[in-house]
């Protein structure tokens, strides 16, 4: 249960949701990269190596964050953290590269309710088991009935939006990406705990996940060839940059949410700004459904089921239990 004041809460789901609505602006920028690129690994790549040295650079002139890599080395040492959560910024890049290998092709709105299912259910099954110092949340019927109610707005949004060209797997990779982006953001708590600092844990993500898309775009360079030329607008390279913002709001606010509450309000976020997107400068010529606007509206109610606490009810008297007889006063005292 979570014990943090209303007025707490509350604030810590609104920062949530700006920055899911940041991730709905980075899928499009990572989609349109990907395309001009014809590289979606590449796409990816640039993107965490713009937070990288974005953060790097940030890092050189703040010496708490500096000093954060000797809280968490030790902790490593002391067993005191599992290295396990290192590998967050791997989740990560697993979010990043499904942005720019299917954004482009499916839409925003389409990439972003594909992610709820998984985001939704891997959240509650994390909550449920507690990570880290993390407590654990039990299955209430609240927070069941917001991530039942994410799904159910996941099935909505895309009713209608599901074409027959569209390959299955380019909505499995986005369900996948909000399965582990679940784990990442706990991940990330976790490490923001033990560093102290929320810079620290950021760029110990995005470096994780830097690597590991090094690779991968290599790997796919020397079997498909060498992408198309960098695009020159300048807006495709500012990816990395929202990307960050997220990465740092969850790392930062995960323990006042947990992961469920988190990434139901981070997902409402997404959802409505990718219908804003869509509205305003779609990436296709279909019209946006009305089940779409629909899914985003009900994953908005998604937050507010799964935010209502449980009321802590005191016992009362049982009105049909027996009261305890009197001393009996012929009774021989002991």
């Amino acid at each position: 249960m979570n014990h943090h004041r209303p007025v707490v809460l509350l604030g810590a789901l609104v920062a949530a949701s700006i920055s899911g609505a940041l991730i709905a602006v980075q899928v499009r920028i990572n989609g349109q990269l990907g395309a001009e690129l014809d590289d979606g690994f590449l796409a990816a790549l640039i993107s965490f190596g713009v937070g990288t040295i974005t953060l790097t650079l940030a890092l050189a002139a703040w010496g708490p964050g500096r000093r954060g890599f000797g809280r968490v080395l030790g902790a490593l040492r002391e067993r005191r953290m599992s290295p396990w959560f290192l590998a967050a910024g791997a989740a990560g890049a697993t979010m990043v590269l499904s942005q720019g290998l299917t954004g482009a092709v499916i839409g925003v709105a389409l990439f972003t309710v594909a992610v709820v299912g998984g985001q939704a259910l891997g959240s509650l099954l994390l909550d449920r088991r507690g990570v880290g110092t993390m407590a654990s949340r039990p299955f209430t019927a609240p927070r069941v009935a917001g991530a039942v109610l994410a799904v159910v707005a996941v099935v909505w949004a895309v009713s209608e939006r599901i074409r027959t060209d569209i390959p299955w797997w380019m909505l499995a990779l986005p369900f996948l990406a909000g399965l582990v982006t679940a784990w990442q953001q706990v991940a990330n708590g976790q490490v923001r705990e033990r560093a102290g600092s929320v810079l620290t844990a950021t760029l110990l993500s995005f470096t994780g996940g830097t690597i590991v898309l090094l690779i991968a775009a290599g790997v796919h360079v020397a079997l498909a060839g060498p992408p198309a030329p960098l695009p020159t607008s300048p807006v495709l390279y500012l990816g990395g940059l929202l990307g960050v913002a997220f990465v740092a709001a969850s790392a930062a606010l995960i323990r006042v949410t947990g992961a469920l509450l988190f990434g139901l309000a981070s997902v409402a976020g997404q959802l409505l700004m990718a219908v804003a997107l869509d509205l305003a400068v779609p990436a296709t010529d279909a019209a946006v459904p009305v089940s779409t606007i629909g899914g985003a509206a009900l994953a908005l109610v998604a937050v507010g089921v799964a935010s209502l606490r449980r009321r802590t009810v005191s016992a009362a008297p049982d009105p049909v239990s027996p009261v305890p007889a009197a001393p009996d006063p012929v009774s021989p005292t002991p």
